[in-house]
């Protein structure tokens, strides 16, 4: 058996230590990627704790995404070489000094990226473009309300959303962070601290609403979403930062707006699928990636031996955009 370095979770407190795993094998379809970086992402959190256990088959180690270099290539693999840079979505494993991956669901990183900017990508512009495009359907001069927008996902979101020429609302909770969103290409940014939001969609929208909400939040911005759709608008739940139990739920303000609620996950979506998608989305944004006018928007990065002062960072909802890991190993 030959092992690797990992970052791995102590059972009696949930803390984060370097020890060794065995190091991933590659079938004929897939390549081995030697890890140059690795990005935070709120499920990790949420796996540490057992609360969000990996899917069947994939790696228990924490990590949904990752830049690195290609060192190995199965036997069925074309179009990629020992020495490319790589950056993919993952089911974990992101957290090793290895991972094993299939050809088809790598990124090519640009030359202009560094490899902390390119473990930015995958997991965020992968969910955004799921939901605002796949599930969603945004379309050009349509109106899209994302919550948490200095987020990883929010500020990824705001740039795909600005490509596709939509109009953009966002909440944010600090002055630094709306600033942000609108140096991204947000129109206009609201202060969920203020109180309930969906008055300053009224005022945004000309009292028409949103066509569709991306949130994270959950239970406690459901009757400010509703609010805040026009007709035949669409809420995209994603998380349930705010809880997951509605206690009042009235199906006859759906009805009488025809909307659609939309739970989605990317995680969980088969590989044929996760494939597709890496597709659509490099064909639609890596060349604007590659320029520079979409960029990964990195909050900080850590040395993964303070992977736990990361985690922690993340839990106290510091940071806009993406905590990165660098993988020394």
């Amino acid at each position: 058996m030959i092992m690797m370095k990992a970052i791995l979770v102590e059972e009696k407190d949930q803390s984060l230590y370097i020890g060794d795993f065995e190091k991933p094998k590659i079938g004929p379809n897939e390549i081995l990627v030697k890890v140059k970086a690795t990005a935070l992402n709120r499920a990790d959190l949420l796996q540490k704790r057992g609360l969000y256990p990996p899917p069947h088959g994939a790696s228990p180690i924490l990590g949904l995404e990752m830049s690195g270099i290609v060192e190995e290539l199965g036997a069925e693999v074309t179009g990629w070489k020992k020495g490319d840079r790589v950056c993919a979505l993952l089911p974990g494993g992101g957290y090793a000094e290895y991972v094993s991956i299939p050809a088809d669901m790598s990124m090519r990183v640009p030359e202009q990226l560094s490899f902390e900017q390119a473990a930015a990508i995958p997991e965020v512009f992968l969910t955004a473009y799921l939901n605002m495009f796949w599930l969603g359907n945004l379309q050009k001069g349509q109106t899209i309300l994302i919550h948490a927008g200095a987020s990883g996902v929010g500020t990824a979101a705001i740039q795909l959303a600005k490509e596709k020429g939509a109009n953009i609302i966002v909440t944010a909770g600090t002055p630094e962070k709306r600033e942000l969103c609108l140096s991204l290409g947000a129109d206009y940014a609201i202060d969920y601290k203020e109180g309930p939001f969906s008055e300053k969609i009224k005022t945004a929208t000309e009292d028409k609403g949103v066509d569709l909400i991306f949130d994270f939040i959950g239970a406690d911005y459901w009757d400010e979403n509703i609010r805040s759709l026009r007709f035949d608008g669409k809420l995209i739940i994603i998380g349930t930062m705010g809880g997951s139990k509605v206690k009042e739920v009235d199906l006859g303000k759906l009805l009488a707006k025809r909307l659609q609620v939309i739970g989605t996950a990317l995680r969980t979506q088969p590989p044929e699928k996760k494939s597709q998608l890496t597709q659509d989305l490099s064909n639609f944004a890596f060349a604007k990636i590659a320029s520079g006018d979409i960029k990964p928007i990195l909050d900080s990065t850590w040395d993964w031996a303070d992977a736990n002062k990361a985690h922690a960072h993340m839990e106290q909802n510091k940071n806009a955009g993406k905590i990165v890991l660098r993988v020394n190993a």
